[in-house]
């Protein structure tokens, strides 16, 4: 719990990422991965449908890959012994692979300036260290010149990078590879990850293969998601928020599915506000959807993503959906001026109903508004986006929001409490 209570994550206690009972500890909405001494927690998602931990790993890491733009090929990835194996171990061997594979191709390098007293001169000579502290030793001279140099911030980066994956890992196959690393990483100089200097890293034409590596080694060392530990606790923590992940996860693979079209996708944005204050004109309570799909700048559909899961209709006629997430989509339509608003949750076995739109809802008085809830199968997450894409341009049952009106009528009903 030392490690969970130490991650940002964390909270008071610990609670956002574990909570202790008296025999057992339940996960939270994280997944991820806690490492202390002699113990290492692996907390996985439950996907519906996926019953084997090992099913559910290739799901969660084809997920992180696309948030993440981590080219993860699928038939690398099928070699691994994903049973066997838990997340980090995983991430870090594709990790090790990805850094082997770029070296081979040469270490990154570039021109530093350096000073030095050599007996003959090269670059340019440092004319007041010559003729004070080497005055009197004449047969030195103190030169100023540019040498090429793999001490760059790049190569810091993955050698901290590297440095803290030995640390952790606890497959012999993935500490085998990671000594191999440091050693071809020995001339550079070893950097504390607080001390990296992260804005520094220069990718242009020469070198921006390693963009993958760096966002890669930004994940393991100071990622958007990760939580890693603080103060004196002695663990490891690589955890990210489900609710974020799957927000994200649904954002990017919609967005890569309608390339192509004349739809936009945003996620966290656009930024607009719900109240103007009449006195002074400032904006009030800002509004932030999770996915917004735009046609010529116009917002003509609005996402929320919820990581929980909605009930059949036979046992809620509210599926489970909560009045606060019915307001705030009512919202969207009034501060976005937009018709077409959908509830997306992740599918699961006990809906009658496959993926795709399971109901959709009137908003009273506004014959022309429509929210739908609509759920997405997560089994095979490469198919999400096209999915997706089916369900917003003419699903058979019906939410094509470039028209004024769904084509099947039974799903409509008035949102009331």
């Amino acid at each position: 719990m030392s490690v969970a209570r130490s991650a940002n994550l964390g909270g008071d206690g610990g609670e956002r990422v574990l909570l202790e009972g008296s025999s057992k500890l339940r996960a939270q909405q994280v997944v991820g991965v806690l490492v202390a001494k002699g113990v290492t927690v692996e907390i996985l998602p439950k996907i519906e449908g996926l019953s084997e931990d090992q099913a559910i790993r290739r799901s969660l890491v084809h997920m992180l890959a696309l948030v993440l733009d981590l080219d993860i090929a699928v038939g690398a990835a099928a070699a691994f012994t994903w049973q066997h194996e838990n997340l980090l171990e995983i991430l870090i061997r594709l990790f090790s692979e990805k850094l082997f594979a770029m070296l081979r191709q040469g270490m990154p390098r570039a021109y530093t300036g350096r000073e030095d007293d050599l007996p003959a001169l090269r670059g340019s000579l440092n004319v007041v260290r010559q003729f004070t502290i080497l005055a009197s030793t004449p047969q030195r001279l103190a030169c100023r010149f540019d040498e090429l140099s793999p001490n760059i911030v790049l190569n810091q980066i993955m050698k901290a990078a590297v440095a803290q994956l030995l640390k952790i890992s606890r497959n012999a196959e993935n500490q085998r590879r990671l000594m191999e690393l440091a050693f071809v990483y020995e001339e550079v100089a070893p950097i504390p990850v607080r001390s990296l200097r992260w804005g520094q890293v220069v990718l242009d034409r020469t070198n921006v293969g390693w963009k993958e590596l760096l966002s890669f080694a930004k994940l393991l060392l100071q990622g958007r998601y990760q939580s890693t530990t603080t103060g004196t606790s002695d663990g490891f923590s690589l955890l990210f928020e489900m609710n974020k992940l799957f927000e994200e996860f649904v954002g990017r693979s919609l967005k890569r599915a309608l390339q192509g079209t004349d739809l936009a996708v945003r996620l966290q944005g656009p930024r607009e506000y719900a109240l103007i204050d009449q006195q002074s004109g400032a904006l009030r309570f800002a509004t932030r959807p999770d996915v917004v799909v735009s046609q010529n700048g116009k917002p003509r559909l609005v996402i929320d993503t919820k990581w929980k899961r909605i009930k059949e209709a036979t046992d809620d006629p509210k599926r489970g959906v909560s009045q606060w997430d019915v307001y705030q989509m009512m919202a969207y339509a009034h501060v976005y001026n937009c018709d077409r608003l959908m509830l997306l949750y992740p599918h699961h076995h006990e809906l009658a109903d496959r993926e795709g739109l399971v109901a959709v809802h009137q908003i009273a008085t506004k014959s022309d508004s429509l929210i739908g809830i609509a759920t997405v199968d997560l089994v095979k997450p490469e198919s999400v986006g096209k999915r997706l894409k089916e369900i917003l341009l003419g699903d058979e049952r019906g939410f094509d929001f470039s028209s004024k009106r769904t084509q099947n009528k039974q799903h409509i009903v008035s949102v009331q409490d």
